[in-house]
């Protein structure tokens, strides 16, 4: 990150931003799991 002072821990919304993007990734790799296997089954 691009933090101008580093000993700074980054702001709340910014983790909170971060850990939705990675429950999102998840679900977007679950999904493309699912879809894949669907594909395949057919």
């Amino acid at each position: 990150m691009l933090w101008s002072d580093p000993e700074n821990e980054p702001p709340k919304f910014m983790r909170e931003t971060q850990t939705m993007l990675r429950r999102a990734g998840v679900l977007l790799a679950l999904a493309m799991v699912v879809a894949m296997f669907a594909a395949g089954v057919r």
